[in-house]
């Protein structure tokens, strides 16, 4: 494999570089990152909900579809830039939103962002992230933020004033969690929210000496106990906290009035995140949103529900081409991104991979992921024989397997 060229402050330990070489494809990250990260650190990333039926059905869709090239076509002077929101960015992927992200990789948000910087891509940085906005926005304009709200007015309204006075141009809401899901495999793995120091995560730690060294001890001694930073106006309590879950009440009441009072008093672009039904992206877009994300919050939600790429055609024509149609959960290589491309998204955004990158290599490692999958999305756009993604449809698609389901 062709060696990763990384800016001088972005290049990785010798260490990183030996585990960086074993990553062929976005799926290898996640097997380096099992042997790196403590058990419970990486069980928390890798899980879902429940019987995991989500997650799996994530991948299981983007299978379903085959891809039908047009051969002998020039494609040399092709192209994978795209333009969401006016901006330009160098692929049509971008880092999705990661909570406890500084858990797995050492300033975790931080290396996200400045990572997605040099790569050219937008990252969207998560409400449930241990170090704080102003600081991620100040290192890296342009940076977007998810926010989870309650369903309280004057919450809201103070949260919004904190994000807009961080600079922060991109509000992302994720409406899919209005209260936290059955994550048994969580406990069957030792996490735990607030996180519990047991004798077992003690020992995952020992047996992982990289991670208990060069993340967590390094995060202690500089940083202090890591705290919830984000989620409200006031800097939350600390990771091994008891009061943990008081900290976040009333999502479960938040309500479509509390849509319309973010877009009265919000002047950035405003995306909303977790959109699976035609209904609830028409309600969307009557509210005025600037965009919404199809997601099953990457299968760590509710149990059973479609993969995002199953509703998205019906979505994309409920919207109508008035507002960009994201997508996110269980992209992984270039095909699956011209797949969801072809069947209407604007843009697609992947967190686990990047997670795990960040994990094993820093911002080398982010550069290395981001680099693996545009030069998929590259070789694979001269294969199928064009030279833009404005030429995708679904012409270049032929379903193998399964029904194409109607939500």
């Amino acid at each position: 494999m062709t060696s990763v060229a990384f800016p001088p402050d972005a290049r990785p330990g010798r260490g990183a570089t030996r585990r960086l070489r074993r990553v062929l494809s976005l799926d290898d990250f996640e097997a380096v990152a099992r042997s790196f990260l403590p058990r419970p650190i990486f069980g928390y990333v890798a899980g879902g909900s429940e019987t995991c039926a989500t997650l799996r059905d994530n991948r299981t869709a983007f299978a379903e579809w085959a891809m039908l090239p047009t051969t002998l076509v020039d494609t040399s002077t092709r192209s994978q830039k795209r333009t969401l929101f006016g901006i330009d960015y160098s692929s049509p992927f971008g880092i999705s939103p990661v909570g406890f992200s500084a858990l797995s990789a050492y300033r975790g948000d931080l290396v996200l962002a400045q990572g997605a910087r040099r790569a050219g891509i937008p990252m969207i940085m998560s409400g449930a992230s241990l170090i704080r906005l102003e600081d991620v926005a100040s290192a890296v304009p342009g940076v977007w933020f998810q926010a989870y709200l309650p369903g309280d007015e004057r919450t809201i309204l103070a949260m919004l004033d904190r994000i807009e006075r961080a600079g922060i141009g991109t509000l992302v809401l994720t409406v899919d969690m209005p209260v936290i899901s059955n994550r048994e495999n969580n406990h069957r793995t030792g996490f735990s929210a607030p996180l519990n120091p047991t004798p077992r995560l003690a020992w995952d730690g020992l047996v992982r000496p990289r991670w208990t060294v060069g993340t967590f001890l390094h995060t202690i001694v500089r940083h202090g106990m890591p705290h919830f930073e984000n989620s409200t106006v006031e800097r939350g309590p600390a990771i091994v906290a008891r009061n943990l879950a008081r900290h976040m009440p009333n999502r479960d009441r938040l309500d479509w009035s509390h849509v319309d009072l973010i877009r009265k008093h919000w002047s950035g672009r405003f995306v909303i995140k977790g959109i699976l039904t035609p209904g609830d992206a028409t309600k969307a877009r009557e509210s005025g949103v600037d965009g919404v994300i199809v997601s099953n919050h990457g299968g760590r939600q509710m149990d059973c529900l479609p993969s995002p790429l199953r509703v998205l055609p019906d979505i994309v024509n409920a919207i109508g081409g008035a507002i960009p149609v994201m997508l996110d959960s269980g992209v992984r290589r270039g095909t699956d991104v011209l797949k969801a491309l072809a069947l209407g998204a604007d843009f697609v955004f992947l967190g686990r991979p990047f997670i795990y990158a960040a994990a094993i290599g820093g911002e080398a490692g982010v550069a290395h992921a981001h680099r693996l999958l545009a030069e998929e999305v590259d070789r694979d756009m001269s294969l199928l024989g064009i030279i833009s993604l404005s030429q995708l449809s679904r012409r270049h698609l032929m379903r193998i397997a399964g029904e194409a389901g109607t939500v």
